[in-house]
């Protein structure tokens, strides 16, 4: 008879591999999400399996935790993915990859589309003075000429 450890490390790796599978091969913000909460899932399957085959609690706690920092992670993104959906009406991941501050290339694609004329840099805004004018050398020629 196989150990029971033994079936549950085959679900468990079942399990990561399906959301290992499900994160690379999808094209929705969703689908990835719910993809890397069962790969966490399988991990955490694997946790308890092995805290139940050596009689200790160290992988239970540590599988809590595990589940906790998921479900944070899950509502984050769930509420990143909102937003976003609000601001583009989609939830393919080709269309986010313009996201970015405006002028800021990725490396890769900096090599590709080099500008053929360099642009100048941007002044930096100047402030306006408030209140009174310190004395100066040059203030004061000024004022008298």
């Amino acid at each position: 008879m196989a150990s029971e450890l033994t079936n549950y490390l085959i679900v468990g790796a079942v399990l990561f591999t399906l959301g290992a599978l499900g994160f690379l091969t999808r094209r929705n913000l969703i689908v990835a999400v719910l993809s890397a909460e069962m790969m966490l899932l399988g991990v955490t399957l694997n946790l308890v399996a092995f805290s139940y085959e050596h009689a200790t609690y160290e992988g239970q706690v540590f599988a809590a935790v595990v589940l906790t920092v998921a479900a944070c992670e899950a509502g984050l993104a769930l509420a990143l993915l909102s937003a976003l959906y609000r601001l583009r009406k989609t939830l393919d991941m080709s269309v986010w990859r313009d996201l970015g501050e405006p002028g800021v290339d990725l490396p890769a694609e900096k090599a590709d589309s080099a500008p053929a004329h360099p642009t100048p840099a941007q002044p930096y805004p100047r402030l306006t003075p408030a209140g009174r004018v310190p004395e100066t050398v040059w203030t004061e020629t000024r004022t008298h000429v």
